[in-house]
């Protein structure tokens, strides 16, 4: 089991420079696990993609769709205490630390393309470059 940063989440359905590598992390360990914040921050990677026509409206909604079956069962809402004692450790925000309380309390990797949170907590954050 793996926690996914909402980014790692996203390669798989916007294409970038980072899709082959979610797509063989998701065949090495399908066990994907995020906080529920995941449907917000791809919601708004989305719109972002929208605004700047990346994607059609209706693409985005398959997109969402898809991740949203994708992570079914395997999402988990974050004790708040968790939350800002990262927060408390670090500089990172509460949304990215919303992703390492989750791997504290499951004691699994939590991995990311995000170089700050990585090296604020490199013991449980770890690059996508860096495992595939």
């Amino acid at each position: 089991m793996i926690v996914v940063d909402t980014n790692i989440i996203a390669y798989l359905t916007l294409p970038s420079p980072y899709s082959p590598a979610a797509e063989n992390l998701l065949l090495q360990d399908p066990d994907w696990i995020a906080p529920l914040l995941w449907r917000s921050e791809l919601r708004n990677v989305l719109a972002l993609a929208i605004r700047k026509s990346i994607v059609s409206f209706e693409t985005a909604v398959a997109a969402q769709d898809e991740m949203e079956d994708l992570m079914r069962g395997r999402e988990y809402e974050v004790s708040s205490l968790d939350v800002l004692s990262t927060v408390n450790q670090s500089n990172c925000s509460a949304y990215d630390c919303e992703f390492i309380a989750l791997a504290q309390s499951c004691q699994c990797p939590l991995i990311t393309m995000d170089r700050k949170l990585q090296k604020a907590f490199p013991e449980i954050a770890n690059l996508l470059t860096a495992i595939v």
